[in-house]
């Protein structure tokens, strides 16, 4: 391989960036340098003789130009073959400094990038949600919400996540969620809700406080670890709180005992088989305002199942009478088809 060849395949033209990664590059160089070695060897031990020994020292000595003293007088063709191995040596460790250059200088400017990105969407986001803390939780949160569309911001502490979470197209924050400015970076005052799933109780209980002084009408949900730490959440000002371990643990148990109730509550938060179980604010000018759920004639219409309705300020009315009368600002669960529901949904003006 000629000098120039190497040099075009390990610079930084646009063709062949396009047509060689870095990675595949380095290895290249690699390869070439390992190959340079052995034609080393078997150079000097055809030009001047050497054992195998003596001729792999000469050639390391030559590539990497250091100068130690020769393991015997070259004649003028050993000398001239130096010559071209001390260029191919050159040339070799310049393309390795260049593609790590290269290397190092992209994963800086791409990052720079990235988080521009990251930085000018989260200035157009309102109503979003914030989800601080991407642990196991977290990262699952973060995956439903991806799934259906919904618009969201994680803080995460460490940068070396946050920039793999960057890196899934997610808008991240990187810093202390319990921090003034880092919650104002990442919009608390325009946020819908904030999901704190921080790995420390306090500091679910600390990020409650300040997000509820920051923003009184965000909605938050907690994560906490025992019962006494939902007592204080909900003090704080936490509208829910979730403990992962006790819910787990009622699943398990009903998985035990009641297997196929299990099935179907899994298939319709999963969205399995096309079911599933959404709510939906009725709005004040909505048809369905001051009619009864026998009357509205949803099941015929939609084939949709009302199992809850929750008026403003009381408790969730589960399995309500076909009697119950919707008002406007009630939120009314249902469980049905996808395309029913969707259906629905545009028509009542909601979605």
């Amino acid at each position: 391989m000629e000098f120039l060849t190497l040099y075009e395949l390990t610079m930084v033209g646009p063709h062949v960036r396009t047509s060689f990664g870095s990675a595949a590059k380095l290895r290249l160089v690699a390869l070439v340098a390992l190959l340079t070695v052995f034609g080393g060897m078997f150079g000097f031990m055809a030009i001047e003789n050497m054992n195998p020994f003596d001729a792999l020292y000469m050639t390391v000595i030559t590539l990497s130009t250091v100068g130690f003293s020769e393991v015997t007088p070259l004649t003028h063709a050993g000398r001239f073959f130096v010559v071209i191995l001390i260029g191919f040596g050159v040339a070799i460790a310049a393309s390795l400094a260049a593609l790590m250059g290269q290397q190092v200088l992209e994963g800086h400017f791409q990052s720079l990038v990235t988080r521009r990105k990251m930085e000018n969407r989260l200035k157009k986001m309102s109503g979003h949600y914030i989800i601080a803390g991407f642990g196991r939780v977290g990262r699952q949160v973060a995956k439903e919400f991806q799934a259906k569309g919904v618009p969201c911001v994680v803080i995460e502490q460490s940068e070396t996540s946050a920039d793999q979470i960057m890196a899934q197209g997610v808008v991240t924050m990187q810093g202390d969620a319990t921090d003034d400015e880092v919650l104002l970076s990442a919009g608390i005052e325009r946020a819908h809700t904030l999901i704190s799933t921080l790995p420390e109780e306090a500091q679910n209980v600390y990020l409650t406080l300040t997000a509820r002084y920051m923003n009184p009408k965000l909605k938050i949900i907690a994560r906490a670890d025992f019962e006494d730490g939902e007592k204080k959440l909900t003090r704080a000002g936490a509208d829910h709180v979730i403990i992962p371990h006790v819910l787990g643990g009622i699943r398990m148990a009903k998985a035990a005992l009641q297997p196929h109730v299990v099935d179907f509550m899994q298939m319709a938060s999963m969205g399995d088989e096309g079911l599933l179980v959404e709510e939906l604010l009725v709005p004040d000018d909505s048809s369905l305002v001051g009619k009864s759920l026998v009357d509205s004639k949803l099941k015929q219409t939609y084939g949709i199942t009302i199992i809850g309705v929750k008026q403003p300020g009381a408790r969730m009315n589960i399995n309500p009478k076909a009697e119950t009368i919707l008002n406007g600002q009630d939120v009314i669960v249902m469980i049905g088809g996808e395309d029913d529901l969707e259906r629905f949904g545009r028509d009542i003006g909601d979605r």
